[in-house]
């Protein structure tokens, strides 16, 4: 996967696993929408005191393991520098960006005052990531159980968010 069609894979889905590093155990894990920005910055609303944003004030660091809800299922990695925001009107416009990809369509005005008072009554925060890393892993699928010999497997890797395609 070219480093262009990375970042297209990201901006044009809305599913990912969202994974922080644990002060014990293993890593954190929940599946969350995102909503991408014109800058290339993943915007992932949640409440103020879920470990999610708790781990962000103290890390800064997260993964985001983007999902293809189509088969054959495909994923990408994200790997992103992360920040809390608490604007309220920004909280709102995210969560009303978040309900529109949830629903498939943009949620009229006349949701917004409810969305304000979830905002408000959960203490809902923004975890703003800026990517700076992505590794692909390339599917393989069995489309019937005769292609044992047709599988093959390759090595994946890590590219810079910001990495030009080749040649």
């Amino acid at each position: 996967m070219l480093p262009s069609e990375r970042r297209e894979f990201v901006r044009t889905h809305r599913t990912c696993v969202f994974g922080h590093r644990r002060r014990h155990d293993g890593p954190a894990m929940s599946v969350v929408y995102y909503v991408p920005t014109d800058d290339d910055e993943l915007l992932v609303s949640t409440m103020a005191g879920r470990g999610k944003g708790r781990v962000v004030q103290r890390d800064g660091k997260v993964g985001l393991c983007v999902l293809d809800e189509r088969w054959p299922f495909t994923y990408l990695q994200v790997y992103a520098d992360a920040v809390i925001e608490r604007d309220r009107d920004f909280v709102i416009d995210v969560m009303m960006a978040v309900g529109g990809r949830m629903s498939g369509q943009a949620l009229g005005d006349e949701a917004r005052p409810f969305v304000e008072a979830m905002a408000d009554q959960e203490d809902r925060v923004v975890i703003r990531c800026r990517p700076y890393a992505t590794f692909a892993s390339p599917p393989r699928h069995l489309q019937s159980n005769d292609q044992e010999e047709k599988i093959s497997h390759w090595l994946s890797g890590g590219v810079p968010w910001d990495a030009a395609d080749p040649g």
